[in-house]
């Protein structure tokens, strides 16, 4: 939690509250259902929450604004963003549905009353978005062809509607069909930890 605050002071005493509730929920339900890698959750905070939380460093999501987390698996990014951004609507998809069970749970227990979570395939969803966010689910160039038909032409953000993927390691070749309209950040550059050496966050905005 001593992350959440050094790199986020100004968060409100609700959202220190619910970032707080975090390790106790995934606790217990890593305890029932494999999640987080037991290494993963003693390191909860960093891995899953801080990392989630690199989007938050790349752009400040409008009151009203609609985002779409696409395998969300435990939540990630899209409970901590629904955290950060009480007045943005989180809508979490994931095709497994023990885990859907899990994230609604915890969306129960915070009170997040902007989030909502379904077990959902992201070809399915003929809905539009501002952005669509996930944590590296599969090679971008696929993932991208599930959702660019989700992403609303309407952009009012400071930058354009899009997709934040955050993955690691050298993207070249996969972003080679995308030519000019992505750009990477070093994750690093909010946050200066080991854990974050090769992760970035890629903003798509080809559509």
């Amino acid at each position: 939690m001593k992350e959440i605050l050094r790199f986020f002071p100004d968060i409100t005493s609700i959202q220190k509250e619910q970032f707080q509730k975090l390790e106790a929920l995934y606790t217990y339900w890593n305890e029932r259902i494999n999640l987080i890698s037991r290494k993963d959750i003693d390191e909860l905070y960093v891995r899953h929450v801080l990392h989630s939380l690199s989007i938050a460093k790349c752009i400040n999501f409008n009151p009203g604004a609609t985002v779409m987390d696409v395998g969300t698996g435990g939540g990630f990014p899209g409970i901590p963003l629904s955290i950060m951004f009480p007045e943005t609507n989180f809508y979490l998809i994931d095709s497994i549905g023990k885990k859907i069970k899990v994230v609604n749970d915890i969306i129960e227990k915070l009170q997040l009353t902007n989030c909502k979570a379904e077990q959902q395939r992201a070809e399915k969803i003929k809905d539009k978005f501002d952005f669509i966010v996930s944590r590296a689910v599969t090679q971008f160039p696929r993932f991208y062809a599930w959702v660019r038909n989700n992403i609303s032409k309407e952009s009012n953000h400071t930058i354009p509607n899009g997709v934040l993927y955050l993955k690691g390691g050298d993207l070249k070749d996969e972003l080679a069909d995308f030519e000019n309209w992505y750009t990477i950040r070093n994750i690093t550059d909010f946050f200066n930890l080991e854990f974050f050496e090769t992760k970035k966050v890629v903003h798509v905005f080809k559509t």
